[in-house]
């Protein structure tokens, strides 16, 4: 019998004894018996282990996660064996491609500058760099070596001084003056972008590739565009003859 049924009970047996034993019995109405048995199934002592607002709020999110998980074993083959192997497949791939492309980093429509605000020499950034480098932090010091070749090559007239240019550009321009350091010029700029603009972590490799670059274009001696132009009327003059 359930508690609201026993105070209905109860009731009608006191107004039973009430009256004399041949008036017929008395019935509680339909409404004021739910009335009285909700005051009673209000009170207090019937709620003291009633599960908190965060605990019901929990069994609801557990119970809706077991039936969208059953729901989706049921539609998977093999199924929850199968459903389990294709979250492991998901999780695996989405690692793969965190560890290929690094962290998400937004990045402007243009390539920023190669350069601060403020001007430095370039014996300036290649002391920063090993600043950076005996410290271990390595993408600093890339980034500052890089700065240092290509300020040296303006600095040696090589390149003209251009505050906004990106280290693609330097690196397009000065292989023009160059040649035979063309691939390695590419090489160092699209380092310096990775790591300044798509999230990249730079090597202790990477840096002492990118300084010996720096050391072997202080040594190379340029090719003047007059002489690439009479080089090149020589071999068109000979191929003519």
């Amino acid at each position: 019998m359930t508690l609201a049924g026993g105070v209905l009970t109860t009731a009608s047996a006191v107004l039973s004894l009430a009256r004399s034993g041949d008036e017929p019995p008395v019935t509680i109405p339909r409404d004021p018996a739910r009335e009285a048995a909700r005051r009673e199934l209000a009170k207090r002592m019937y709620h003291e282990n009633d599960p908190g607002l965060l605990q019901r709020a929990l069994d609801a999110f557990w119970n809706w996660l077991d039936r969208l998980l059953n729901t989706a074993a049921a539609a998977t083959p093999g199924g929850t064996i199968g459903l389990l192997v294709v979250i492991l497949a998901v999780i695996a791939v989405l690692a793969a491609l965190w560890w290929r492309l690094g962290t998400p980093h937004r990045q402007a429509a243009s390539a920023p500058a190669l350069f601060d605000d403020r001007p430095r020499s370039a014996a300036e950034h290649r002391a920063a760099a090993e600043a950076h480098a005996a410290q271990g932090h390595w993408n600093q010091a890339l980034q500052e070596r890089m700065r240092a070749i290509v300020r040296s090559l303006e600095e040696r007239a090589l390149l003209d001084v251009r505050p906004g240019r990106t280290a693609d550009e330097a690196a397009a321009e000065a292989g023009r003056a160059l040649p035979s350091h063309t691939d390695r010029l590419r090489t160092a700029a699209r380092e310096f972008d990775d790591v300044t603009y798509g999230g990249r972590r730079s090597s202790e490799q990477s840096y002492h590739r990118i300084a010996e670059l720096d050391r072997d274009l202080e040594r190379s001696k340029p090719v003047l565009a007059s002489s690439t132009n009479s080089a090149a009327h020589t071999t068109h003059k000979g191929a003519a003859e």
